[in-house]
């Protein structure tokens, strides 16, 4: 795969995450969202629409999940997202079919950018521990 220093994924690299619950640090799980596929900024009831369908295919999975918010660091970009307790190469189909570039995945509180559609290495981008927000309401902006 080409390492090329594609700009959203450098983006991607300094997400934040915002959980109205911790998360044990033993769990593995994929954070997969559907909004703004291949990188396009789309509207926010786009983005619902798509959101809901993707939290259906989650449901139909029979797999947890909790509804979180990936974020920039400075929160004026924010996605609706759902951690997700599924296996990497089923989380990545997943990412595939919402047409997203990347998802996140996290095992023993290592948090991994895995690339969908983009060309590019996984990479470990730290503790994930270290880039939970806990809230008290995720924002309904996003």
């Amino acid at each position: 795969m080409s390492t090329d220093n594609h700009p959203l994924w450098q983006c991607y690299q300094q997400t934040q995450f915002l959980f109205t619950q911790s998360l044990s640090p033993t769990l593995s799980f994929a954070i997969i969202t559907a909004h703004n596929p291949q990188g396009e900024i789309l509207s926010a009831s786009q983005n619902r629409l798509l959101d809901r369908k993707l939290q259906g295919e989650i449901e139909k999975m029979g797999l947890p999940y909790r509804a979180m918010v990936g974020t920039s660091s400075d929160r004026r970009h924010m996605e609706k997202s759902w951690a997700v307790a599924i296996d990497k190469p089923a989380a990545i189909a997943l990412g595939l079919a919402f047409k997203q570039n990347a998802i996140y995945f996290v095992e023993n509180d290592t948090l991994r950018l895995v690339p969908c559609l983009l060309k590019h290495d996984e990479t470990a981008i730290g503790r994930f521990s270290s880039r939970v927000n806990l809230v008290s309401e995720l924002p309904e902006s996003c």
